[in-house]
């Protein structure tokens, strides 16, 4: 009886799971962009408006934003977006080759390969995207750093189980968060209002995969497999909260980058955005029990939690 009901409940999460894949499919085939078609590139930026809103911006709020010029905490804004967007390329180079191994031994004909696929698809597009962003905006491709960048090959190619989503699901959900509230913004400039549309768009999609793979994997993981996931998360989470602004971003404006990081890294209130961009994320993973053990100490040094 016990594993006649086993089969029975595999077959029906099996049903469940192309049913969802099937739900995007459609989804993706009704609402998708084409950067080279739907942006307008051309558009010159406003002179006097920022490229995040400002408060948002690292140093909001500390004494060096205080004698700082308007138009330096402008350019501070351009640079930290550029320095975010190339980091998000960094970890969409990641995700698709982690989505890959996550499909590669499964039958194609299903609708979650299938999805996976359409998914894939999604990222490359939003890195060309990303990619002529950053040259629009007249910044270097600052990246997450020579050490994080070693870390992500590390990830991208040992990663398996539970910790694959949960990776994905921290930069997505992170930067989803930030642009839900950029893309509504008018005091922000309207190139980065309509990328960030564009990304929450298609990423609500990818968001919903994730979720709803993370919540199968975490159900079926052993006690050992649970507890790896945890640590490998926690890692994952310190080291994409942590790249966001290169430090190269202070500088670029005049400013003194160690001072700069340190400066923000002790902000209350960039302590605060960070917490508030994760919020979601946190109260997921806890309900999953992704928090916990000695990873903890990751998570708080991250900033996401308090």
């Amino acid at each position: 009886m016990t594993t006649t009901t086993s089969v029975a409940a595999t077959a029906l999460d099996a049903v469940s799971r192309e049913a969802m894949a099937q739900r995007l499919i459609r989804a993706s085939a009704q609402k998708s962009f084409d950067p080279e078609v739907d942006v307008e590139w051309a558009q010159p930026p406003a002179s006097d408006l920022f490229y995040m809103p400002e408060h948002r911006v690292s140093l909001y709020g500390t004494r060096i934003w205080e004698r700082m010029t308007r138009q330096q905490r402008i350019d501070l804004s351009r640079h930290e977006i550029a320095s975010t967007a190339s980091v998000g390329i960094w970890f969409e180079l990641i995700l698709l080759q982690l989505l890959a191994r996550h499909i590669y031994d499964l039958s194609p004909t299903s609708d979650h390969v299938r999805y996976a696929l359409v998914e894939i698809g999604d990222e490359c597009r939003h890195s060309v995207m990303f990619s002529r962003f950053i040259e629009k905006l007249g910044c270097p491709a600052y990246g997450p750093g020579k050490a994080a960048h070693a870390l992500g090959r590390f990830l991208k190619t040992t990663a398996s189980g539970p910790e694959v989503f949960a990776a994905i699901l921290i930069a997505e959900e992170i930067l989803d968060t930030l642009q839900r509230e950029l893309m509504t913004d008018e005091s922000v400039q309207p190139l980065v209002r309509r990328i960030s549309q564009i990304h929450v768009i298609e990423e609500a999609r990818h968001v919903r995969y994730a979720h709803d793979e993370l919540q199968r994997q975490m159900a079926g993981a052993s006690p050992l497999a649970r507890e790896w996931a945890r640590w490998v998360t926690a890692r994952s989470a310190l080291v994409i909260s942590s790249r966001l602004i290169h430090p190269d971003a202070y500088a670029a404006v005049g400013l003194d980058p160690l001072e700069a990081r340190r400066a923000a890294l002790s902000s209350p209130i960039r302590r605060d955005t960070m917490r508030w961009a994760a919020s979601r994320l946190v109260t997921f993973f806890g309900g999953l029990d992704l928090l916990g053990g000695p990873g903890m100490v990751l998570w708080r040094r991250s900033g996401l939690i308090g």
